[in-house]
């Protein structure tokens, strides 16, 4: 397991990401893991709140863990023995499981790896798993799954469901909110960071990332949620940035669910559960 001793450098790997991009076929997934150790910066906490929506108090937002080791995500997406291309990977679904609080001020070991490559209508699908524990040998004390498409042509039909419940709560997301994520989460994917470049990928204007919605969404559930849950999302139709949206939440016998949608039309964004 290769143990990094500095955080991957974002823009060489994007660099990277668009020059071999047009190389890569398919093919089976590495058994590379990538492991870091990471101390939290308390500004980069603070922004990364702040951007979110989420109080800053001694314990980590449970989607933080997702950016601190985005980086370790990249570069293991951009080795060449990875067989996608990263552009053009889609994030569709996230789901996290905090087994204890994790606190600012406990250094952390990071995990990265892929696995479970399998068929999806619309082409292959594959996971990448995030772990954080507070030391090299301890126990895993958070863990995330994200699950990527990459398209090939499938006969997958679009989503075409539309949501009728009354919004919890009405959010105006501004247009910059793509660039503001992007300085925190060093995702800097053109689709998010301008109408412009969004309009070479075929989006009208640029769009929310999909771990913003998400945090965003937990955000207003904050003081109300145990220290051990998980947390499963599944990214529908992208936020066209500015947007405003609904957010509802409701509780059910299976956990509390959520929904974020646009406002006007009603056309899902986002729908989560939390158990």
């Amino acid at each position: 397991m290769p143990v990094l001793d500095s955080t991957p450098n974002l823009t060489v790997l994007f660099g990277k990401a668009v020059l071999t991009g047009f190389t890569r076929r398919g093919g089976a997934l590495p058994s590379t893991v990538y492991s870091r150790s990471q101390v939290v910066d308390p500004e980069h906490l603070a922004a990364y709140a702040k951007v979110c929506g989420f109080r800053l108090t001694d314990q980590l937002p449970v989607t933080y863990p997702h950016v601190l080791s985005f980086p370790l995500q990249v570069k293991l997406m951009t080795d060449g023995d990875f067989p996608f291309p990263l552009v053009g990977s889609v994030h569709i679904a996230n789901r996290i499981t905090q087994h204890q609080p994790l606190r600012a001020d406990t250094p952390l070991s990071l995990r990265v790896h892929v696995e479970n490559l399998r068929d999806h209508p619309k082409g292959k699908q594959f996971d990448m798993v995030i772990q954080a524990s507070s030391a090299d040998d301890g126990p895993v004390l958070w863990e995330g799954v994200s699950t990527y498409l990459r398209r090939s042509g499938g006969s997958g039909g679009g989503d075409r469901e539309v949501v009728t419940r009354q919004p919890s709560a009405i959010w105006y997301v501004p247009d910059d909110i793509g660039r503001r994520y992007a300085d925190v989460a060093g995702d800097r994917n053109p689709i998010h960071t301008h109408a412009l470049t969004a309009k070479l990928f075929g989006f009208p204007r640029a769009i929310a990332h999909g771990m913003w919605t998400k945090a965003r969404c937990l955000a207003a559930f904050e003081g109300r949620l145990p220290d051990v849950y998980t947390v499963d999302v599944r990214f529908k139709l992208p936020v066209l940035l500015p947007a405003k949206v609904g957010f509802h939440a409701s509780v059910e016998e299976d956990g509390r669910h959520f929904e974020l949608f646009d406002a006007k039309s009603g056309k899902p964004h986002l729908s989560g559960v939390i158990t």
